[in-house]
């Protein structure tokens, strides 16, 4: 796998998954409606699910294989069959018991036989089905039109019945899924447009409607929260991810059988990785913040203040950093002043909410503090969004390369337990985004130099100078009538001692680089797209594991004239991701240039910013 998945999501298992989650389901409606039947009625289930996937068609029965001629000619002739055990034979008319009359039953040949009755629809099913078949033309503000026919096709799976309410009461799932909907906004999500709330009394198609309403509000969420709000191939045709959006079936399955447990399950359909969480807890306080912030006194605008510095807004700027203030006459007329002690923090404030944290009262910290969202906002939300195109399993183990932080790190165990510097590919050239394996190491490497190189910066320079390549000490040769330029392994190797292979659509791969005064730089994109690591072989060590006899010194050793491949002891998952928001260790928000403008894009995609 090259550029895609690696992983799956729960609800991204096998068919028959899918189809037993939303047959469970299904099957507790017909029963409870066949409470209600005569004795020995039956209740027939279709044998195959019919609902729309998260891509794709929807699923559809095979159709029945045609008789052949000799069955359909041997099923016309009648034939008499022998008695089963324990089945008691006809009397022929000659062994009747004398004095009795014969009462023959009416043979199944040609006599026609009553159709069997069929157990009327209850009404709150019939409008139901009436308002879902009314709509099935209408536009819809959260929803797809495919989204519209999965539900369409559940319901129809119910025979129709509500899913949200039972005998005029609401199930217990209702509560805790209103109240997770009700808070969307915690995760970034966009409701608006959905009916957030729910009656489980009234007229049958009171009942209809707001039945349909939360179903749509519940699989708008988890669809929203499972990523399928923007294609990852819209943003750039190198970000290979593709996010795991849950099927409607599957997210009504899942919360519509939760009970209490309702809201939970229906909020697990978000990114469940601990970088997501940290984000999305920052959002929380920033907008609680802000709702402090409207709900107190009004700080006027006013000049710059700076340490020392006297003004009547000071006290109002205390109570809203929460700071404490003087209570006799001497300590009022102090709080006026714009100590070091308040520029403190107000610097501290300043860099909580993606401010230049300079301690100086500006007309745009004055306004953040009035409650004004912060340009913040957007740009975690766009983070989180991306984090819904990651694989949910990212590997207890792995490798990751956020490329706007231009570093590499190695988790184990869920902990990282190793950092480096790395230099990413310029704005012209940029590294792709995806998931996939380290399987090897070439220690020695040559390299293939790329197409795009050759034409663009070598075939230029050999116009002028035909002997470029061989004074630099690249082989020249032709393979399958194409020109292939190869630089042999050496100190002046453009990948260094050593690369990093996951082979992929996109050929690049982790390596050594001979320039090593760039790793200075704060700002590292300068390669062809490639990823260049401080101190290598400290990482290969790390990647190859140091409780598998691989230490940095064994590494060194295979240095050499000739190319040496080491295999991992098992593939390492690797991630090459694009965040530049994100949650330090210390809790504090880290802010990352948008160095290839897809922060841009993905706000632009969520109406965020134009």
């Amino acid at each position: 796998m090259a550029k895609g998945r690696i992983m799956f999501a729960p609800w991204q298992v096998a068919g028959r998954t899918v189809l037993a989650l939303a047959l469970f389901v299904c099957v507790a409606s017909l029963a409870a409606r066949a409470e209600d039947a005569s004795p020995g009625l039956g209740v027939a289930l279709p044998a195959q699910l019919a609902m729309s996937p998260a891509h794709g068609d929807p699923f559809a029965e095979a159709s029945p294989e045609p008789q052949n001629d000799d069955q359909s000619d041997a099923a016309t002739e009648p034939e008499e069959a022998a008695p089963q055990t324990g089945e008691a034979a006809p009397m022929p008319p000659e062994s009747l018991p004398e004095g009795k009359d014969a009462v023959v039953a009416p043979s199944g040949g040609d006599s026609e036989q009553a159709p069997p009755q069929e157990t009327a629809m209850p009404a709150v099913n019939a409008a139901l089905k009436a308002e879902l078949e009314t709509r099935s033309a209408a536009r819809s503000a959260i929803l797809s039109r495919r989204d519209r026919e999965a539900i369409g096709a559940f319901y129809a799976m119910r025979d129709f019945a509500p899913l949200w309410s039972r005998d005029g009461k609401a199930n217990s799932e209702v509560a805790p899924v209103l109240e997770r909907l009700a808070h969307a906004g915690d995760d970034g999500l966009d409701l608006k447009g959905a009916a957030i709330g729910f009656s489980p009394s009234g007229t049958d198609a009171e009942v209809a409607a707001a039945d349909i309403a939360l179903t749509d509000a519940v699989v708008a969420y988890g669809r929203q929260a499972s990523g399928s709000r923007i294609d990852p191939g819209t943003v750039s045709r190198l970000i290979g991810l593709e996010p795991e959006v849950a099927d409607p079936a599957i997210i009504l399955a899942t919360v519509a059988t939760a009970g209490e447990n309702g809201g939970d399950q229906l909020r697990s359909f978000n990114p469940p990785q601990k970088p997501y969480e940290a984000l999305r807890e920052k959002l929380v306080q920033m907008r609680k913040g802000r709702n402090i912030a409207e709900g107190g006194a009004v700080i006027p605008a006013g000049p710059v203040l700076r340490p020392g510095m006297r003004d009547p807004r000071v006290p109002l700027i205390r109570a809203r950093l929460s700071l404490d203030g003087g209570s006799d006459a001497q300590d009022k007329a102090r709080d006026r002043i714009y100590d070091t002690k308040m520029a403190a923090a107000v610097a501290d404030f300043q860099k909580a909410n993606g401010l230049p944290p300079s301690g100086t009262l500006t007309t745009k910290t004055v306004a953040v503090m009035g409650g004004q969202p912060s340009h913040q906002e957007p740009e975690i939300i766009a983070n989180m969004e991306r984090w819904r195109w990651m694989p949910r399993d990212m590997g207890e183990s792995r490798i990751e390369v956020n490329i706007p932080n231009y570093e590499v790190v190695v988790v184990e165990k869920g902990a990282v337990v190793e950092r480096h510097r790395v230099i990413v590919g310029k704005e012209q050239t940029p590294t792709p985004i995806f998931s996939n394996r380290m399987q090897f190491l070439i220690v020695n490497p040559y390299w293939n130099v790329p197409p795009s190189i050759i034409k663009k910066e070598m075939l230029p320079k050999l116009a002028s100078d035909p002997n470029y390549l061989h004074r630099l000490g690249y082989e020249v040769f032709s393979r399958g009538g194409r020109l292939v330029v190869r630089q042999p392994p050496g100190e002046r190797n453009a990948l260094g001692r050593i690369k990093f292979m996951f082979p992929n659509d996109f050929a690049v791969y982790l390596h050594d680089t001979p320039s090593r005064k760039l790793f200075s730089s704060p700002k590292r994109a300068f390669s062809h797209g490639c990823v260049r690591v401080d101190d290598p072989f400290r990482f290969a060590e790390t990647v190859l594991g140091r409780g598998n006899g691989w230490s940095e010194q064994r590494v060194k050793k295979l240095i050499g004239g000739k190319e040496r491949y080491v295999h991992l002891p098992k593939p390492l998952p690797i991630h090459l991701e694009y965040f530049t928001a994100f949650v330090d260790e210390a809790g504090h928000l880290q802010l990352r240039d948008d160095i290839y403008g897809y922060s841009h894009k993905v706000k632009a995609a969520l109406g965020l910013e134009s």
